[in-house]
């Protein structure tokens, strides 16, 4: 049925297109900043189900592209309604049914995880919570450009700009949320603003259908037909856009695991990696790129490059180096892989199913990174599987082949069957091959660079050298074997045996959780039970505050741990005392049991069962008045569960308490100053707070700095405590917000740890 043209003139005025252009420039951009705000702020509530970890983030994300395919699918659908007033009334209709669901919030009977499957559990979560409100979200680019090519405006044809603008509303709302809202807003504010600004974005919306409906009827697909770059794209195209869009979108899951794992694993350290992805979809769509694609290409072998050295490089020194080297070679390989999409995206007609091949795309990619590979590899492996991938992001190209170069691939061969050979042979070569493993992965590295760029080598053989690079990395480890990875939904977790084997060290990303001693220094083994070390040594704050409770009760404790870390402090037990575990990941669990990583656990406490789940929930569910001590070890880790330091969970601590109870909290951090909030919300419960902070200056012992609050309702519960010259009685900062389950600001103790340096 041909639809009426709108009373209006035959061509859209100079200032009417100035209109159009406005108008859904700013529904873009809304749309956009709403649907980045989002995931955050929904984020940020789901958190406290799970113990604060990142994966929860990880997982969010592969929700988030999941649905975002959906909506672009669904985009695509109505997209194809000739009269353009019904895609306009179905989509309104959506919008508004999602604005009933509003305020976001849990949906019932989703409040208790379960024991295993976490992953699932969360994504089953946020589809029955907000999957309706993100839905409509995830639509709105493609099917909005859709709207704006109809509307007759003159860059009509080409309007992937949009997409730029799209970018640089996720972009500013990734942004802001660190900086500026969640420091200043309460969640719950939070969430009203969100709520408002879905309501605008709806009047926008409707703005732009107005304009539609008012614009004179352009039949675009006959237009375009007559064009010959509106030839449908094959399916060959329609995969390339899939993996151009896939290899990116699990590298930034796969790069931020590895910053996290293995470099420097500081709070809100997702946001460089996510802003740097998001800046390349905004740098490759302008109408003039400020960084032509041709360089991105050019730089892409080095990148890569880069980073296999960096993957190679065992070193702790330089972080800064080290951590910008990875950023910037994601950058580059993100903005080749986005670059070549760009280049190659279709016209207007088919501007919609474009949309869908790059969100399947990034949900393929999210899929294999984000819950493929954590329960595929004990390490971060899907880092290097898509670093090699990338190369085959590369457009093909004519091969020239110079007479020499047979000496190249002669080469490559050699080294490929020497990477192979120690599982035949233990001879004296491959010593060797592991001593200077760095300068043969770094000689492979830049061969691969070099045949990508002076050879002009069809990708598959650069993909091919690159493999080789990567394996010799990951077959000859600088540890000779002496580190063990233990991977679950809760991270990587790493156990040490040191270089003469004294000790073992329990490592979760790059921080120290635990660690035994297992040899003495004339190299026999430690027998009888072991002495705990690192922050638990008997003469340091968590030693000191256990041994003040117990001489105040003079007598046997009752103690409860959340967090269990490699079990020290199961020997810091004494005969006739219950010691109570509570832990969240099954895989800590079984690394503290097994006596051939750390033995504090069957020597201490053999029949230990801990508590499983996280701890803000099944503590919760404890008897009131049971414990004489609570010790919380729950943040030297630098991703902190920020729900077990608020005034509500402070409170569940108080109301577990014995009459003369007090609570423990070990705050010790690198990144985050933490002393102040805990002294914060036990003021709020009316307790008093003294502080302890000291360093022994016995790292070559594992024997750490060490940083404690104790909180009780009056001194004497503390017994020799408030008395003592170690400790300080602290009093709240009074212009210091409390933190809450409603608000908390990580930046806030990011700065105040750079002002005030190391307690």
């Amino acid at each position: 049925m041909t639809e009426p043209m709108p009373p209006a003139a035959a061509h859209n005025s100079e200032a009417r297109n100035r209109v159009i252009l406005i108008v859904y420039t700013a529904a873009i951009f809304t749309s956009a900043l709403l649907l980045f705000s989002v995931q955050p702020l929904f984020t940020k509530m789901v958190l406290p189900r799970l113990g604060g970890s990142p994966a929860v983030w990880s997982v969010a994300m592969v929700f988030f592209q999941s649905l975002l395919l959906g909506g672009y699918a669904y985009a695509h659908y109505i997209s194809r309604f000739a009269n353009r007033a019904v895609p306009i009334a179905i989509h309104l209709a959506l919008l508004i049914a999602a604005m009933l669901t509003l305020p976001l919030s849990i949906a019932a009977g989703w409040g208790t995880p379960p024991s295993s499957g976490y992953a699932f559990w969360l994504l089953g979560l946020f589809a029955v919570s907000i999957g309706l409100p993100f839905f409509a979200l995830a639509a709105n680019n493609p099917l909005l450009q859709a709207w704006f090519v109809r509307t007759g405006h003159p860059n009509g044809p080409d309007p992937y700009f949009l997409y730029a603008s799209s970018n640089i509303g996720s972009f500013l709302a990734l942004l802001s949320y660190p900086v500026l809202l969640e420091p200043t807003l309460t969640l719950r504010v939070q969430n009203l603003v969100w709520t408002g600004g879905y309501g605008l974005l709806i009047l926008l919306i409707a703005g732009c259908g107005y304009l539609l409906l008012r614009s004179p009827r352009m039949d675009i697909n006959a237009a375009a037909a007559s064009d010959a770059a509106a030839v449908a794209p094959s399916w060959i195209l329609r995969a390339r856009w899939i993996f151009l869009a896939a290899v990116p979108s699990g590298l930034l899951i796969a790069v931020t695991a590895h910053i996290s794992t293995d470099v420097a694993a500081a709070p809100l350290m997702w946001v460089l990696p996510l802003s740097l992805y998001l800046l390349t979809w905004v740098l490759v769509f302008q109408p003039r790129p400020l960084l032509p694609h041709k360089w991105m290409l050019a730089a892409q072998p080095v990148a890569i490059a880069v980073i296999v050295v960096l993957l190679a490089y065992t070193g702790t020194s330089n972080l800064l180096v080290i951590l910008g080297g990875h950023l910037l070679s994601f950058f580059v390989i993100a903005m080749a892989c986005h670059g070549e999409l760009a280049r190659t995206r279709p016209d207007a007609r088919h501007l919609t199913g474009f949309y869908v091949a790059l969100s399947f795309g990034g949900m393929v990619g999210g899929l294999f990174a984000g819950l493929v590979a954590p329960y595929s590899f004990s390490w971060i492996a899907e880092y290097p599987i898509l670093l090699a991938l990338a190369v085959l992001c590369r457009p093909a190209t004519e091969e020239r082949v110079p007479a020499w170069t047979r000496w190249y691939w002669a080469f490559l061969a050699v080294l490929a069957v020497v990477s192979i050979a120690p599982a035949f042979s233990s001879g004296k070569v491959f010593d060797w091959l592991s001593v200077n493993r760095l300068l043969l992965v770094g000689d492979v590295a830049v061969v691969a660079a070099f045949a990508a760029l002076a050879l002009r080598a069809n990708r598959w053989k650069v993909f091919a050298t690159v493999v080789l690079a990567l394996s010799l990395a990951r077959l000859y480890p600088p540890d000779d074997g002496r580190v063990e990875t233990v991977r679950s939904f809760f991270g990587v977790h790493k156990i040490q045996v040191t270089p003469n084997g004294q000790y073992h060290v329990l490592m979760h990303g790059t921080t120290i959780h635990g660690a035994e001693k297992m040899l003495n220094d004339d190299g026999t083994p430690v027998t009888g039970r072991p002495e705990p070390i690192t922050y638990y040594e008997k003469d340091g704050g968590i030693g000191q505050g256990i041994a003040a409770i117990r001489a105040r009760k003079a007598g046997p404790l009752r103690v409860a741990v959340i967090g269990l870390g490699s079990g020290s402090l199961a020997c810091a037990s004494q005969p006739g005392e219950s010691w109570r575990f509570f832990e969240i990941d099954q895989s800590m669990v079984d690394t503290a049991r097994d006596p051939k990583y750390f033995t504090y656990v069957s020597k201490c406490a053999p029949e230990l069962q801990p508590v499983m789940g996280d701890a803000r929930l099944t503590f919760a569910n404890e008897p009131d008045g049971a414990y004489d001590l609570i010790i919380v070890d729950a943040y030297s880790s630098d991703a902190i569960p920020i729900h077990l330091a608020t005034r509500e969970a402070m409170a569940i601590y108080k109301s577990k308490l014995a009459p003369q109870g007090a609570v423990l909290m070990h705050v010790s951090n690198r990144h985050l100053e933490l002393t102040s909030v805990v002294v914060g919300i036990a003021a709020a419960n009316g307790m008093q707070s003294w502080a302890y902070s000291d360093d022994p200056e016995r790292n070559a012992e594992y024997v750490f700095a060490t940083a404690v609050v104790i909180s009780a309702r009056a001194p004497e519960d503390v017994g020799g405590i408030a008395t003592s010259t170690d400790w300080t009685l602290t009093p709240p900062r009074p212009h210091q917000r409390v933190w809450s389950d409603n608000y908390s600001n990580v930046l806030g103790a990011v700065w105040r740890r750079l002002r005030d340096g190391e307690e």
